[in-house]
């Protein structure tokens, strides 16, 4: 995503020039078969932009969809068979997280259960531009999950996934949205969460100070549907970064740094990490 306004977005680009917003999708090998936390964009939302998501978004987000960075394409790309992707887990169900459901048919698509209730009632205006159904109108084979389960690094409501090993959890974080959550990876000696939407610039979880640029401040303000549970779960964030920061690699979906920092790292590092 390429909104005009460089930096004032991503803290990186020239302030004339676009921002560079990514889409911050992961692949997990398991012996259950291929994982995919979030999809990003799907090739039917390259090949049919509208009315596969809103025109309001495309433009406010200038939403540049190429089919090579898609999930599946991308798996392809990595000699992998995309038919071996047995489950999807999703932080929520946003256009920019959920539009390549449908190129992964025998995945079972993970995901909790007010943001699904959420996504298909649509009553707001909000709603009807965030969710959009065509995305996920056909056989998705849904496994929904409510707000509990074990505690983790401190974190109520944590769920062990059905059909998937226990290293991989979904992580309530209300907010952005009312079923919104994160996804937490075992690796061999740390973890990983993929903190979705819960916030959307690196230096949110500065310790030193919150800073977040103005675009992206706005952005989030503007899609959140219950600020006091988002910016309590930030702040719940940034104690589990301070407090555990060598025992737990946080990241969110957005951010370009965050995500060229991960991109970067093999599977192997990822693996060692401590």
């Amino acid at each position: 995503m390429c909104p005009f306004g460089g930096a004032l977005w991503d803290g990186v680009a020239p302030r004339l020039g676009p921002a560079h917003i990514v889409c911050h999708c992961l692949l997990i090998e398991t012996a259950q078969g291929l994982v995919l936390v979030d999809t990003g964009f799907g090739r039917r939302d390259v090949a049919h932009p509208t009315p596969r998501l809103s025109p309001l978004f495309l433009k406010i987000n200038r939403i540049i969809l190429r089919e090579e960075e898609t999930a599946l394409w991308q798996i392809e790309a990595l000699g992998l068979d995309p038919n071996d992707v047995r489950h999807i887990v999703l932080t929520h169900l946003d256009f920019d997280h959920a539009g390549g459901i449908e190129d992964f048919p025998n995945a079972t698509v993970h995901v909790m259960d007010r943001e699904l209730e959420a996504a298909t009632a649509r009553r707001s205006l909000l709603d009807r531009g965030r969710y959009r159904p065509m995305q996920w109108d056909e056989n998705v084979k849904w496994r929904r999950y409510r707000a509990e389960g074990e505690r983790w690094f401190g974190f109520e409501c944590v769920r062990e996934l059905a059909g998937l090993p226990p290293e991989i959890l979904m992580v309530p974080l209300a907010g952005h949205t009312f079923g919104h959550a994160g996804v937490a990876i075992r690796l061999r000696h740390s973890w990983l969460l993929h903190a979705g939407d819960a916030y959307f610039y690196r230096d949110e979880m500065d310790m030193r100070g919150y800073s977040c640029t103005p675009m992206m401040r706005f952005y989030q303000r503007m899609m959140e549907v219950d600020r006091s549970a988002r910016l309590s779960n930030q702040q719940r964030l940034r104690a589990l970064k301070h407090d555990h920061g060598g025992e737990v690699q946080l990241f969110c979906a957005h951010d370009r740094r965050e995500f060229e920092s991960l991109a970067a790292a093999s599977p192997t590092e990822l693996a060692e990490a401590s």
